[in-house]
């Protein structure tokens, strides 16, 4: 897996099992931050990943000039691939190891820019959402940003569907605060 733009474009990095989890297309995170870019000035503004994975949407923000990004990851194993990422590119991860809906009520600081990536199954998006509504961790006019699968209905979230693109089976939708 290649990261696709910014100062690192190109730059390999490893991936966790995929039985475990699912990385974002790189057409899609190509079409996430082209999008990102005509909306928000990254190097004034901060990104947090809910569910990292294999870190690569942090990668992606960092690389692409993010003054702060910060990760969410549960699995211990794949936290550790998260790590050796970041540090094949000699950057010290903001990553915290938990569960996502309990570390964003840690959280003291508000971010611009929130991706939400979990199982897709799992049913937590309004979850999260609220939880990011409810702990002020979404700074005013800030982009969360879901990916999941097409069924999934946005509209319940009661934010502003600012974008919605379909890649494959994977919907990404852009919701403005």
């Amino acid at each position: 897996m290649n990261i696709t733009g910014g100062i690192y474009n190109g730059r390999k990095i490893k991936a966790p099992d995929e039985k475990i989890t699912r990385p974002t297309l790189s057409k899609a995170r190509e079409g996430i931050f082209s999008c990102l870019y005509s909306i928000v000035d990254f190097k004034e503004c901060s990104f947090l990943d809910m569910f990292s994975g294999s870190g690569i949407m942090g990668l992606e923000a960092i690389s692409r000039g993010f003054q702060k990004v910060v990760c969410f990851e549960k699995n211990i194993k794949v936290a550790n691939i998260i790590k050796e990422n970041y540090k094949t590119l000699n950057i010290k991860p903001n990553l915290y190891i938990g569960n996502s809906l309990k570390l964003i009520e840690k959280q003291t600081e508000t971010f611009d820019v929130i991706f939400i990536d979990p199982p897709y199954f799992s049913g937590i998006y309004e979850e999260c959402i609220s939880k990011i509504i409810q702990t002020n961790s979404i700074k005013k006019g800030g982009i969360i940003i879901l990916e999941h699968v097409t069924s999934v209905n946005t509209t319940s979230f009661e934010l502003e569907v600012i974008k919605q693109k379909t890649y494959s089976n994977k919907t990404i939708t852009f919701l403005k605060y």
